[in-house]
């Protein structure tokens, strides 16, 4: 099948590599023209591990394309996917529309002969049915359909999810449309991957009400972290003995300093804000939202706690600046709100992330960037953990403490053993652990 991928970000990019691989031609569109050129180089704008050799095979083998034209591409294609962003609007926190509402418009004016157009991006419910309303608009007598078919990757491991994903959720009642969904996703067919067919608003809000109890499973355990820590108990113990219930599962049971990311922030958000625009709020939502906002805040006053209650004057090495491992998203991370609290209360920041050096600059300022992770606790006052990078999980840990000038450690993602950090002479802080 010949398929359209409108927009080149994680979902854009992973999406039309790993269709072209299942054996698709696919092109992917995107106005920025550099970005264009960097693909057709062999040069992937983002971190996803195997996506640049996944990107280059199904280059060579003829399969995938780009192009910042969407003439030629469109008109032969047989589903055209808008998969560009849906950020937060400023002021209402609803999902900003104007992206996907653009794409729409240059389809309508460019497809020829029936044509399914999915919404790949993350957008609230209802939105299919203005972009239906678009497309009559601007091409009364078309033949399309318009399908939701939201995404479920997670950074880091998009290719694996997209190849043996937990499901695959199409939003239709069309069923030209629904053949055309089955074909494109037939390889997955192979491992018997559930496929999911519902109407449009349902599928819409399935990937909405996914994203909000993920992100309410990670709040209610931070919030359990914190009364671990005044009760005297032990969070990941409380997490195993919760996880092992099927009902409940063990995933997102790991407290830290809160979620971040390109989707759980807006999505959260923008569930509250339709909910209460249709009259119907999500209050238990509205609390997650609240929680994870004062966590990240939170996480800032444990440091300087940590470090005798101030840290003015005082150098902390930061490890991890992205929102996860993996990545090099710097979207709603917990760095960016503990970061400058510090800042604000006077301590030097030295920092060290494996993949997000560089997009990190664009969001800080006097902080020094060190070459590795030892650079950055060189001299420091006190070392914070605040993404679980691997090369993190096994450090020198007596390097590190001959670097330090005080041996304080603060791991805000759990991953040492206080008692082994304490033997070690570490005055060690953890989350949710007695501490």
């Amino acid at each position: 099948m010949r398929v359209t991928i409108i927009g080149t970000g994680y979902v854009g990019l992973v999406s039309g590599a790993c269709f072209a691989d299942f054996g698709h031609v696919v092109t992917c569109v995107d106005k920025d023209a550099g970005k264009i050129s960097h693909l057709k180089n062999g040069e992937i704008p983002i971190f996803e591990p195997g996506l640049d050799a996944l990107v280059a095979k199904n280059v060579k083998e003829g399969r995938l394309f780009f192009e910042t034209d969407l003439s030629q591409s469109v008109q032969q294609a047989d589903a055209v996917f808008i998969a560009v962003g849906t950020p937060s609007r400023r002021g209402d926190g609803h999902a900003d529309l104007s992206y996907v509402e653009g794409a729409t418009r240059e389809i309508a004016q460019l497809m020829e002969g029936f044509t399914v157009i999915v919404t790949k991006s993350t957008v609230p419910v209802g939105a299919g049915d203005k972009v239906e309303a678009i497309i009559r608009e601007v091409r009364p007598n078309a033949d399309f359909a318009v399908v939701s078919n939201p995404e479920f990757l997670r950074e880091g491991a998009a290719i694996s999810d997209f190849k043996r994903p937990d499901r695959v959720v199409v939003g239709t009642n069309d069923e030209r449309a629904r053949q055309v969904m089955r074909d494109l996703y037939r390889p997955l067919y192979i491992s018997e991957t559930p496929i999911v067919f519902t109407e449009r608003r349902t599928a819409e809000l399935i990937k909405y009400a996914a994203n909000a109890f993920l992100a309410t499973k990670i709040a209610f355990i931070n919030e359990i972290a914190d009364l671990c820590e005044a009760v005297g108990a032990d969070v990941q113990e409380v997490s195993r003995g919760l996880g092992l219930d099927n009902r409940i599962g063990r995933k997102f049971l790991h407290a830290g300093p809160g979620y971040g990311g390109s989707c759980f922030p807006k999505d959260t958000l923008a569930l509250v804000t339709t909910a209460k625009e249709y009259g119907a709020p999500v209050s238990i939502v509205e609390a997650v939202v609240s929680s994870n906002k004062n966590r990240k805040k939170n996480m800032a006053k444990k440091i300087m706690k940590a470090c005798g209650g101030e840290v003015k004057g005082k150098k902390i090495a930061i490890l991890g600046l992205t929102f996860k491992p993996n990545t090099d998203d710097m979207r709603d991370a917990p760095s960016l709100d503990i970061i400058p609290a510090l800042q604000a209360a006077g301590a030097q920041i030295s920092a060290f992330d494996p993949e997000g050096m560089h997009e990190a600059q664009n969001h800080f300022s006097n902080i020094e960037f060190a070459s590795g992770p030892y650079e950055a606790v060189k001299d420091a006052d006190a070392l914070v953990i605040i993404t679980e990078w691997d090369q993190f999980r096994a450090l020198d840990l007596m390097r590190v403490k001959d670097l330090l000038k005080s041996p304080i450690v603060v791991d805000l993602r759990n991953i040492y053993d206080p008692k082994a950090m304490q033997e070690d002479g570490f005055e060690y802080h953890s989350v949710g652990r007695g501490n």
